[in-house]
């Protein structure tokens, strides 16, 4: 499956894409959707908070491991949770997280022989001050032989031989589109889209490129 990043930028944004932007008004966004990668004998990726679920879910298609820590969903399941900021918070360990196939967050870990994940228990609030953001809110170390799946869903855009990289994306939001035959302020806030440019800054190995990506979601 592909990254909802490269989702957006191929002009394929969902709904699970739209909860990234939800966010952000008009204006500009820089040091967003952080990745940064270093590739020797293992493949060590960094990222920010966005990037979250899709490490559990690439982890999740390409190794059964089990998964420990915090789970956020938007509404209540079965078992037992906690109340936490309008989500519902539930501990897990050593899941495979089979009944969470709908979570807001997985802010879980794995320590596996291939594969380690470590992600951060607590989301930042919104509208954090870009410097402040935290590249390393998630830290994914695989084994080697994960690289061509781990860059075609995460670095699709750049070398197969690059050693080091990272890239952060500028958001350039310039309309609210709000949808159709809705009242409610916030149905119509949830469920508006954002247009405007994704400014995508990338430096492998030392060498910085740009591109500018118009984009809805």
């Amino acid at each position: 499956m592909e990254s909802f990043l490269k989702r957006v930028v191929e002009g394929k944004a969902d709904e699970e894409c739209h909860k990234y932007f939800v966010r952000f008004g008009k204006g500009d966004y820089p040091r967003r959707f952080i990745l940064s990668l270093v590739k020797g004998n293992k493949i060590k990726i960094r990222g920010s908070f966005e990037w979250a679920n899709d490490f559990v879910k690439f982890i999740k298609e390409n190794k059964e491991v089990k998964f420990s820590g915090s789970v956020l969903m938007k509404d209540k399941i079965g078992k037992e949770g906690k109340k936490k900021g309008g989500l519902f918070a539930y501990e897990v360990s050593e899941s495979s997280l089979s009944e969470f196939e709908n979570a807001y967050f997985s802010l879980v870990n794995v320590n596996d022989s291939e594969i380690v994940l470590k992600i951060k228990k607590s989301l930042p609030k919104p509208g954090k001050n870009s410097e402040k953001i935290d590249d390393k809110f998630c830290s994914m170390d695989l084994d080697e032989k994960y690289w061509l799946k781990a860059k075609e869903r995460f670095f699709w855009d750049i070398p197969d031989n690059v050693k080091k990289a990272r890239i952060e994306n500028e958001l350039k939001i310039d309309e609210i589109i709000a949808p159709k035959n809705e009242s409610d302020p916030a149905m119509i806030r949830a469920l508006a889209k954002r247009k405007g440019k994704i400014v995508r800054k990338i430096e492998v190995d030392g060498n910085v490129s740009e591109k500018i990506i118009d984009f809805v979601a």
